[in-house]
């Protein structure tokens, strides 16, 4: 197991960072908090969904076990961005989520924010973003999380490469935690480790946020595919106060 690699644990830091699955896993259990980034599109659609009441469901798979899961849970499904219609208005598309009827309950399936979301056990899980990345912060500082003593760690999910089970760093998410990271610095969290240092360093050094991740592989991907709202709602720097919380399997607003 990644956790049992004294190295892999980045355990003299108050604030860690790494990647993935695998990463979440192996930084996890020496946490008193877990946050996942995935700004293109999980964590930015969990942002728009609570900030208008709906409690988010994460699921895995994004196959027929999906609807049953939906059903089991008592919740409404979200579909792929292309398979949106009058009866699922539903989808990991932030727009069409904005669009859509609000549900009580959604499940959100993805392989990536979703995947690490509900793979995680014994630790808080928080969803952010550049939407709520403040918010997160202050939260995360005001139950004294982010210490050496109680370390927070910072989870860029990345992409899977076309066809492949492989990870694709991508830089929407190694911006999106530096947001994260730099707001807890400002909260006086720390000390950081050279991960999350690296990604903080990179966020304050950009002078156009919104700029770069609408010119960055995914974005240009989104957009070329017709969805380029859904990369306009993942910038808007701060625009939301929740801190979504897995809670009982669903993220529901802890922040207010």
């Amino acid at each position: 197991m990644l956790g049992d690699i004294d190295w892999s644990r980045q355990g003299l830091w108050g604030v860690r960072l790494e990647w993935g699955l695998a990463g979440a896993r192996a930084l996890g259990p020496d946490s008193a908090c877990i946050v996942v980034v995935d700004v293109l599109s999980f964590t930015t659609s969990v942002t728009v969904a609570v900030d208008a009441g709906t409690q988010v469901v994460p699921y895995r798979w994004r196959d027929d076990t999906a609807a049953e899961f939906a059903a089991k849970h008592g919740a409404e499904l979200a579909v792929g961005r292309r398979a949106v219609s009058a009866e699922q208005p539903w989808s990991l598309s932030p727009a069409a989520l904005r669009r859509a009827p609000v549900a009580a309950r959604l499940v959100l399936s993805s392989p990536n924010g979703s995947a690490i979301s509900a793979a995680v056990s014994g630790v808080p899980v928080v969803a952010a973003c550049f939407r709520n990345s403040t918010a997160v912060a202050r939260w995360i500082s005001r139950r004294g999380w982010g210490t050496s003593e109680r370390p927070i760690s910072v989870v860029a999910a990345g992409e899977h490469w076309p066809g492949q089970n492989i990870l694709r760093p991508a830089v929407e998410d190694w911006l999106g935690c530096g947001a994260v990271v730099s707001a807890l610095a400002d909260c006086g969290a720390g000390p950081l480790s050279p991960e999350a240092f690296a990604a903080k360093a990179c966020h304050d050094g950009v002078d156009d946020i919104p700029s770069l991740i609408s010119n960055c592989a995914s974005g240009r991907e989104l957009t070329s595919g017709g969805f380029a709202e859904d990369v306009v709602i993942a910038t808007e720097l701060d625009a939301s106060g929740v801190v979504p919380t897995l809670v009982d399997g669903a993220f529901i607003d802890t922040g207010r």
